[in-house]
């Protein structure tokens, strides 16, 4: 009668303890491996010219008086 609770908890323990390709963000490395990649891949190519980064400053309206 006395294993019960210590089986119970050795269950519970071992249900949260992460396994060993396990990454803390809940990943496998397989998983981490392929994200590093394609994080990789984007960071390479090269962007489009944005038409808002070119087009110039316009000044601020200016209130007018009542």
């Amino acid at each position: 009668m006395r294993a019960l609770p210590a089986l119970a908890l050795a269950i519970t323990l071992a249900a949260c303890s992460p396994a060993e390709e396990d990454k803390p963000g809940g990943v496998t490395q397989d998983e981490a491996r392929a994200l590093d990649d394609a994080a990789e891949m984007l960071d390479k190519r090269e962007l489009p010219e944005l038409p808002e980064a070119t087009a110039p400053v316009q000044p601020a309206p200016t209130p007018s008086a009542p």
